[in-house]
C-alpha cells in the first residue's frame, strides 16, 4: 500500500520519500514504485508528466525515519497491527514540524486508538486508500474526534490531487468503506464453506447480478486473507459476532494460503 501511494504521488508530480524497515524492502520497494509509476503513466495520457518533458519528481527510498523531518505531509501505512502504528505514529510525530499533516491508511483501526501517540491530534486523522492505489478511484478521508476541519480540507485535496474522489466519514472500527466489505466477504466465504456454490458462481453472481468489478472472493485474494483475518478478528468484540470470522478463512491462513501474495488462496494466482 506504502508503494501504492507513493507512486501515485508521484504519477501526480509529487516529490516522494518513502521509508521501509529495511533495506532490502528499500530497494525491492523503490523498483516497485517505479514499475508502478511507468504503468500509470502508460494508462493515464493526463498523467504523463515523465514521458512529456516534465523531469521525474523525485523518489527517497531509506530506512530513516528522520528522511520525514521537512514533509508537509507523512502518511503511515504499516500493518493492520495498531501497537505497531502507535509505535511509527509516535516517531513520525516527534520528528516533524508542528505544522505537518499526519495520516493513517488504516482500513479498521479506529482513530481513537491511535490519536493518543500523535500528541497534535487535530493535525492528524485517516486518509484510507485501496489496492491496488492507482487502479482503486476512492479515498476514505476520516475525521477523529480531535482532527481540524482545515486538516480533512487539506487530505480532501491533497487526494483530489492525486485523481481520486472522497467521501468523508466519522470515525468508528472499519469505517464506512471496510466495515461493509468485510461483512460482504465474510458472508461469501461462510457460503463457500456451507457449499451454497462454488467460488467462480459466488464472484459472477455479485458481478453480474449487482455489477460489482470483482467478486468478494477474488477480492479478498487481492486484500490478503490475513489482512481480512485480521479486521474480522478486531471488528467483532466491537461490532458483533456478524464479524467472527469463518473457519474457512482461519484455516486457509493458518495454512499459509494468503491471497495473491502466497500464490494461493480461494484462487490460484
Amino acid at each position: 500500500m506504502g508503494s501504492g501511494i507513493a507512486a501515485q504521488s508521484m504519477a501526480s508530480g509529487l516529490p516522494v520519500i518513502l521509508v521501509e524497515a529495511s533495506d532490502q524492502r528499500a530497494e525491492d520497494a523503490r523498483e516497485r514504485v517505479r514499475r508502478a509509476v511507468s504503468r500509470i503513466h502508460e494508462h493515464d495520457d493526463g498523467g504523463a508528466r515523465g514521458r512529456s518533458g516534465f523531469p521525474e519528481p523525485e523518489l527517497l527510498v531509506s530506512t530513516d525515519l528522520a528522511q520525514v523531518s521537512g514533509c508537509p505531509l507523512v502518511i503511515e501505512s504499516v500493518p493492520e497491527v495498531a501497537e505497531l502504528k502507535r509505535e511509527v505514529l509516535a516517531g513520525i510525530a516527534g520528528i516533524v514540524a508542528a505544522d505537518t499533516l499526519i495520516a493513517t491508511n488504516t482500513s479498521s483501526i479506529a482513530l481513537k486508538e491511535l490519536q493518543v501517540a500523535v500528541g497534535r491530534p487535530e493535525r492528524f486523522g485517516g486518509l484510507h486508500f485501496f489496492n491496488p492505489v492507482p487502479a482503486s478511484s476512492l479515498v476514505e478521508v476520516v475525521r477523529g474526534s480531535a482532527t481540524g476541519s482545515e486538516t480533512i480540507l487539506d487530505f480532501v485535496r491533497f487526494a483530489e490531487g492525486l485523481g481520486k474522489e472522497c467521501i468523508v466519514v466519522n470515525d468508528s472500527p472499519g469505517f464506512a468503506t471496510s466495515r461493509l466489505g468485510v461483512i460482504l466477504g465474510l458472508e461469501a466465504i461462510r457460503m463457500l464453506e456451507e457449499g451454497v456454490a462454488s467460488v467462480e458462481d459466488i464472484d459472477r453472481g455479485m458481478i453480474l447480478g449487482y455489477r460489482y468489478p470483482m467478486g468478494p472472493l477474488r477480492l479478498t485474494d487481492l486484500v490478503g486473507l490475513d489482512v481480512r483475518l485480521a479486521i474480522a478478528r478486531y471488528l467483532a468484540p466491537t461490532l458483533g459476532p456478524r464479524f467472527e470470522p469463518p473457519r474457512l478463512l482461519v484455516d486457509k491462513v493458518a495454512c499459509g494460503e494468503l491471497g495473491k501474495k502466497s500464490g494461493v488462496g480461494f484462487y490460484t494466482w
